[in-house]
């Protein structure tokens, strides 16, 4: 019977594991209704029920926290090179940079140690944080350049920047590379084919873009048909030199492949 009694004993009676987890939550409290002092040498007086009643002065669990240093130990798109020094809000630089590993807090041992790679330069050098996301965004950019029917003209630096700019991006005209071979027209054998330019960001990022030409009429009766879907089509280049080029691009999803 004792046998049994201790068996039981020690599979019902063992201790389970409990998670305690330290919890960073202050208030500072105050009395709504603060007890009466008492004379020195005598006995406090007894608090009654409203003397327990508390108003919250302070709740540290809502409390915005500050903002903290880090250190970037890599190059990030949009955000820096290593060894530059950022302040930013605690969440975002837990999410995006600490946890991935490419920062460390700004301690002094870590201030010593990255102090060297500020001033070095990576193997891929950029102009600036966000410049190669300007140019991983324009390489994907199917540009309609859009030229009139009637009137003779040859393509020129302002016409890609009007068409830059009808899509959102403000595009110097010193920054825009044309084909090396003129395009002239109006010439309907180069409707709907594409041909690139070379974009250069701070005069040093350059990136290829993608463009297809479009004529455009005054007169309503002799516009051509628009296609909304023009970048999902496979077009021929204008000159068939340009075909690697063009294949190097970002891919897109065709239409045949959508319907596929």
């Amino acid at each position: 019977m004792w046998k049994t009694l201790s068996k039981l004993a020690t599979t019902t009676l063992q201790p389970e594991s409990v998670l305690q987890q330290q919890l960073r939550t202050t208030y500072i409290l105050k009395r709504r209704f603060p007890p009466l002092l008492h004379k020195n040498g005598s006995h406090p007086k007894r608090l009654r029920n409203k003397h327990f009643i508390y108003d919250i002065v302070k709740d540290t669990s809502y409390e915005r926290q500050p903002d903290i240093d880090v250190i970037l130990t890599q190059f990030v798109d949009g955000i820096g090179k290593v060894g530059e020094r950022l302040t930013m809000r605690p969440q975002v630089a837990y999410n995006r940079l600490l946890l991935p590993g490419l920062a460390v807090y700004a301690s002094p041992e870590m201030v010593e140690k990255y102090k060297e790679f500020a001033n070095v330069k990576d193997d891929e050098n950029h102009s600036s944080p966000t410049a190669q996301r300007a140019v991983n965004v324009l390489s994907r950019l199917t540009l309609t350049v859009t030229m009139n029917k009637d009137n003779p003209w040859t393509l020129q630096p302002w016409h890609l920047k009007n068409c830059f700019r009808r899509c959102g991006f403000h595009v110097p005209t010193d920054t825009i590379t044309l084909p090396s071979r003129e395009i002239k027209g109006p010439n309907m054998d180069y409707e709907g084919k594409e041909f690139y330019v070379t974009v250069t960001i701070n005069n040093l990022e350059k990136v290829n873009v993608r463009c297809i030409l479009h004529h455009w009429a005054t007169d309503v009766l002799e516009r051509l048909p628009h296609d909304h879907d023009f970048f999902k089509r496979k077009n021929e280049p204008i000159f068939p030199e340009d075909a690697p080029v063009l294949a190097s691009l970002p891919s897109r999803q065709l239409l045949e492949e959508v319907k596929a």
